[in-house]
């Protein structure tokens, strides 16, 4: 088995690299094709497999989920006094945000981890300037 970090042959028994001690059996992250708003409740082992390009993609989406989550929220909380607003319109609306906000902070945490911060804001910038370093090295 040839170690994916510095390239040394091991055997297919070992766990770890003889040369680098690096884990052997480890899955490393890879650009994904297409990111879908529904992959924000995958559990954080398996974002934490997500490249960082793709998370940083995948928090630009929740982050927009979140805010019109947070939007009709208020709206449903403001709603003139004549309006009725049944309870469970308004708990559902609140119960969104809520997932989408603790999704959120999960994707922005392993960020914190690979990064060192979390992005305030992901723009076309910051992610055309990423892909650019991707393609390069």
């Amino acid at each position: 088995m040839i170690c994916s970090y510095c390239g040394q042959e091991n055997s297919e028994h070992m766990d770890l690299c003889s040369f680098c001690v690096a884990p052997l059996k480890k899955e490393r992250p890879y650009l994904r094709e297409h990111l879908f708003l529904d992959q924000c409740e995958l559990s954080f082992s398996e974002l934490s497999l997500f490249h960082t390009y793709d998370l940083l993609i995948l928090l630009r989406l929740v982050r927009e989920e979140r805010s019109t989550c947070y939007r009709l929220m208020r709206s449903v909380q403001k709603a003139p006094e004549g309006v009725v607003v049944d309870s469970d319109t308004l708990e559902f609306a609140e119960s969104d945000y809520r997932r989408y906000k603790a999704r959120m902070r999960v994707i922005e945490g392993i960020l914190i981890d690979r990064m060192g911060y979390k992005p305030k804001r992901v723009d076309d910038k910051l992610l055309a300037s990423l892909k650019l370093k991707i393609e390069n090295s």
